[in-house]
């Protein structure tokens, strides 16, 4: 306990008085406070202008991070017949119709449907929903191309949905990532959240970003520098 109380102080005061970062700053800064046993996450979050209780501002979508999350997916489809069969060389780890029902409750990241299953999906929306599970066309994640979206989900793609409170957070990569792919995890993601911006959204529509570890402080990253402006 003790080595982990000097742990935290020394990144508390690794990360004082700074704020506002560019982007290498940030993610050198965040990288090197990366000390613990196990490889962390690196996570951002982003403060948007929106309130997502209004239909027309909502943000949410996906991205392809050029660098991939350094997480193992793990994906379930909701198909048959072909389609079944396509899910599963393209590297499903849970495919099946009507009995996926019984087995819903297993752990996955990622809940892809086929758009005649979703009749039965539907009847799950008290399991996936809480779970950010149930598939939805605009992500991408209720389509006839089940193949692609297994790809995809694998190959790093990142779902982002804004909370109550306007905040989008996601990780984007490992500690253990160069620096520069980091970076650039960070540039994609938040190119794809401002491309995301709903036709509602009033005034300042970026209003912060932020850059932490699983187990480390939080910085600010300068708004200019994470859009590359």
């Amino acid at each position: 306990m003790a080595k982990a109380g000097k742990r935290i102080r020394a990144a508390r005061e690794a990360f004082a008085g700074k704020e506002n970062l560019s982007v290498a700053d940030a993610v050198a800064l965040v990288k090197s406070n990366a000390k613990s046993k196990f490889d962390e996450t690196i996570e951002i979050a982003m403060n948007l202008g929106v309130d997502p209780r209004h239909a027309d501002q909502m943000v949410r979508g996906t991205v392809n991070l050029p660098n991939g999350t350094g997480k193992s997916v793990r994906v379930a489809v909701f198909a048959r017949g072909d389609k079944a069969d396509e899910a599963k060389k393209a590297g499903a780890d849970i495919v099946g119709a009507e009995d996926l029902m019984e087995i819903v409750q297993s752990d996955f990241d990622r809940c892809i449907a086929t758009p005649d299953m979703m009749p039965i999906v539907g009847r799950l929306g008290k399991v996936l929903g809480p779970r950010n599970l149930m598939p939805n066309p605009k992500i991408g994640t209720v389509t006839v191309d089940v193949a692609e979206a297994v790809t995809a989900a694998k190959g790093g793609q990142v779902q982002f949905k804004a909370e109550k409170a306007g905040v989008i957070h996601a990780g984007i990569g490992k500690a253990s990532f160069d620096a520069k792919k980091l970076e650039e995890n960070l540039l994609a993601f938040v190119d794809a959240v401002q491309k995301a911006k709903p036709s509602g959204a009033k005034g300042t529509y970026l209003k912060k970003v932020a850059l932490s570890s699983t187990m480390g402080p939080g910085v600010s990253v300068d708004v200019a520098s994470a859009t590359g402006n």
